[in-house]
């Protein structure tokens, strides 16, 4: 047998088989490095391929595995405000919950919300008429949940009644859950359209223990008139401090410019001392100096009186009631023998003062039984507990509050925080005011444009979603994150467009 050779120069590489071993054997550091030292370029790609013992095919796929890495690694980022992300599918349905959205979250007008859809959604298929059935439609849903609520769990009501159009608006709130369970539009608010109301909602299960109002006396009628004696109203202590306050700024405003107007003769007077009309100058000084005398003094003795009464008498901590009520006569007293001073504003606050003090001490009642049982539960003399309620009405920043602390520490003993614990329990959230009323009508008045489109119907919508809307913040904790509704039955609902009867998108 005859031996050829045979030249393999120009053919496959006699060392093809070790080089496909060679690259498969290469672990990743290996070839992360061989990329590296082919971006380089310090040598060429043969020498590479056989000092590696592999193919140049193998290295310059290293060498574009790295070079399109390091090329998405230093890719421009996308502008994030053109990033998808999410889609939303637009149904009837969905446009219907974006319009009841848009009105009463937004308070957006029925031509506002035709804009929004052509501007955001493109969207031309509505109009205003569309928008007034989407509307109505909700008003039916909403009614349907409004009469299903239970209220036999409402213990304390406000009630008031508001104007728009000059045409009165009946309204009752839950005080503690916030929960509007009255709020309808009158031609009146006389005693029998409060009674009428008032024994409608009685059916419906309201069982109260009292309510709190402001001196309207047709209101107070027709509750009498509904349900007698039994359910006792208080005054509402926001207007009567509201009308002090506003006679102690106006008596102060009165005394500042009787003292400009002082300042301004006496600067008269010196600039016209050697004149002839000095001596008349100097009568008009005297009198002024008299006049801003007696404003000063009147603004001062009111100012004082308004505090006590403010502070000391319809204040949660105090004394008892007998003691509030010597208190309260005293001030109402002393203003009657100021009223002549200033009778055009002192009279009326008098009057409603002297008028309405039982009303507006009711609160005072509801605290002495609270802090009985508490002296009851405790075993102690009842006068150490008003001290302890009165005590939390000082100022602790003051050594005079710590003192009389150390007293009553020293005379109760280690009772005393278990029952200062309980005081401050028994003075929480005591019904002094239906200024939950006036919060409502504020509200309401972003809300007019719908009582043109739908009448008074529109109340009911508003009720239903003020009561099954959650609160984002509020004074107090505990009802952040819930609606009334929810404060009132103590349980969980529906979102409040599932409750109209829609179904919300969600992101899954």
């Amino acid at each position: 047998m005859v031996k050829q050779n045979i030249d393999t120069s120009d053919s496959i590489s006699p060392s093809f088989g070790p080089h496909i071993c060679s690259a498969v054997q290469m672990d990743c550091s290996q070839r992360r490095s061989l990329s590296v030292q082919a971006i380089r370029q310090t040598e060429s790609v043969t020498h590479l391929a056989q000092q590696h013992q592999v193919s140049r095919k193998f290295v310059y796929r290293q060498l574009t595995k790295a070079t399109t890495a390091i090329d998405q690694a230093f890719k421009p980022a996308e502008p994030k405000d053109e990033k998808v992300l999410f889609y939303l599918p637009i149904t009837k349905a969905w446009i219907h919950q974006f319009v009841l959205s848009l009105i009463l979250i937004c308070h957006s007008s029925f031509r506002g919300v035709l804009d929004i859809l052509d501007a955001m959604f493109d969207y031309h298929d509505m109009s205003l008429g569309t928008v007034h059935n989407i509307v109505q439609q909700a008003v039916v849903s909403a009614r349907r949940v409004n009469d299903s609520q239970n209220l036999s769990g409402i213990r304390i009501g406000d009630h008031d009644e508001i104007y728009q159009a000059n045409r009165p608006v009946l309204v009752g709130i839950d005080h503690r859950s916030t929960y509007c369970y009255l709020l309808a539009v009158e031609d009146s608010c006389d005693e029998t359209t409060w009674g009428v109301h008032l024994l409608d909602l009685s059916d419906r299960g309201l069982d109260l223990e009292r309510t709190i109002a402001d001196g309207g006396n047709a209101l107070r009628a027709g509750q009498r008139a509904a349900w007698g004696d039994a359910v006792p109203c208080d005054g509402d202590v926001f207007h009567a401090q509201m009308k002090l306050t506003q006679l102690v700024v106006f008596l102060e405003r009165r005394a500042y410019k009787c003292i400009n107007a002082h300042q301004d003769l006496q600067a008269k007077m010196w600039r016209a001392r050697k004149k002839a009309n000095g001596q008349r100058l100097s009568k008009k000084l005297a009198l002024a100096r008299r006049t801003e005398a007696a404003a000063v003094d009147l603004a001062d003795e009111v100012g004082v009186l308004v505090d006590w009464m403010d502070n000391d008498i319809l204040s949660v901590a105090g004394p008892n009631l007998q003691e509030r009520q010597k208190l309260y006569d005293f001030v109402v007293e002393q203003l009657r023998r100021l009223e002549p001073q200033c009778p055009h504003r002192i009279r009326p606050v008098r009057k409603m003062l002297e008028n309405h003090r039982d009303h507006l001490l009711g609160f005072v009642g509801v605290l002495d039984d609270r802090l009985v049982d508490v002296a009851e539960r405790f075993n102690v003399e009842l006068y150490l507990v008003h001290e302890i309620c009165e005590l939390q009405g000082w100022d602790k920043r003051q050594p005079a509050y710590w003192r009389r602390r150390a007293k009553l520490q020293h005379t109760l003993g280690k009772l005393y925080y278990w029952i200062e614990t309980a005081v401050i329990e028994a003075m929480s959230d005591i019904p002094r005011a239906s200024s939950l009323v006036e919060n409502l009508n504020s509200r309401l008045r972003n809300y007019f444009f719908l009582r043109r489109h739908i009448g008074n119907d529109y109340l009911d919508l508003l009720r239903f979603f003020f009561n099954h809307h959650l609160y984002a913040r509020s004074d107090r904790p505990e009802r952040v994150g819930k609606s009334p509704a929810e404060l009132l039955s103590g349980n969980c609902h529906r979102h409040w467009l599932e409750l109209l009867g829609f179904e919300r998108f969600q992101r899954n």
